[in-house]
């Protein structure tokens, strides 16, 4: 106890303060519980249904356990760019929890597609309009937290021939996927998004400018210490990510939109079959981790059954030898 006592009083002095003033503070503050630590009274007041369809709180409460899932991937990659990227242990670390959030987020759509009556959902859902998933600007930081501007263009702007992030920006690739389906035009819902975010999200894209985690990889590689797992693990983070997270997406859209007589308008009013295939966008964020075949079948199930063949592999043969 009085070593205790001796840590407090120095941690305390460095700081300028009096620790028995601190120590006095104890006797009068309350026992932390789990209801106020976590604000459970609160969490459990921020879901506002627009209308009375039971279900709606079902699609509230999904998305917003996905938003919460997205801060904690977040979090990791501030940590993962604070890293020396001298030892490989907490890089494998980080992008392995990464992930583990989004394979359980990929497998938790389940609750979007089993735990809500289709006639329902397509009643409610004109109730939010123009809200969509599209909005979500953790998402759009998570990719620049990623990748650089480049990897994230367009499909048919990925060649442009400039270094005016501003200019890159503006040809982003999910500024085409929120085009009105009928006229070409912008959608409110991209017009919205961008009033509201891209001022934050060109800062943020300046930023990272060759700071992000594949400029950081990218070093590694060039200098031979990117060893063989830490590779895997990236790859691992790009399938998850980039096809597995948009193809979810896209079987949900398609089990509640597509129709015999045609696909019915998201939320957003987006050209969705266009925008959510992973095969169309084409995105990696570690581009130089595949090979030329495997970047024009991303994707494709062609593409899926052989990675998966090689990562069990992979950890069958790192598990014999360990």
């Amino acid at each position: 106890m009085q070593e205790k006592l001796e840590a407090l009083r120095r941690k305390y002095s460095l700081l300028g303060q009096d620790m028995e003033a601190y120590l006095e503070g104890l006797l009068y503050s309350r026992s932390l519980t789990y209801w106020d630590y976590i604000e459970l009274d609160t969490l459990l007041t921020l879901q506002k249904p627009r209308t009375d369809f039971p279900d709606e709180i079902i699609f509230i409460v999904y998305h917003q356990i996905t938003e919460l899932y997205f801060k904690l991937v977040k979090v990791e990659l501030e940590l993962l760019l604070q890293e020396s990227w001298q030892e490989e242990s907490p890089l494998i670390k980080r992008l392995s929890r990464i992930v583990s959030y989004f394979r359980h987020l990929s497998h938790s759509f389940e609750i979007m597609i089993h735990g809500m009556d289709s006639p329902n959902f397509l009643r409610f859902r004109t109730a939010l309009l123009p809200a969509s998933g599209f909005q979500s600007v953790q998402f759009r930081e998570i990719e620049l937290y990623f990748t650089g501007l480049r990897q994230l263009l367009a499909p048919h702007k990925r060649e442009m021939v400039c270094e005016d992030i501003a200019q890159l920006y503006d040809h982003i690739y999910w500024k085409y996927g929120n085009l009105d389906s009928r006229t070409g035009e912008k959608t409110l819902t991209l017009r919205l998004f961008e009033q509201k975010y891209d001022n934050h999200l060109l800062d943020m894209a300046r930023r990272l400018w060759g700071k992000n985690v594949n400029a950081r990889l990218e070093e590694a590689l060039s200098r031979g210490q990117a060893t063989e797992k830490l590779i895997q693990t990236c790859r691992e983070v790009d399938v998850q990510v980039n096809i597995h997270w948009r193809l979810v997406h896209l079987r949900t859209a398609s089990y509640y939109l597509k129709r015999e007589e045609g696909a019915i308008p998201s939320t957003g009013g987006t050209n969705w079959q266009k925008y959510l295939p992973p095969y169309n966008q084409g995105i990696q964020f570690f581009p130089s981790l595949w090979s030329e075949q495997e970047r024009a079948e991303w994707g494709r199930g062609s593409f899926l059954e052989r990675y998966e063949k090689e990562v069990e592999g992979y950890w069958r043969t790192r598990s014999a030898t360990a």
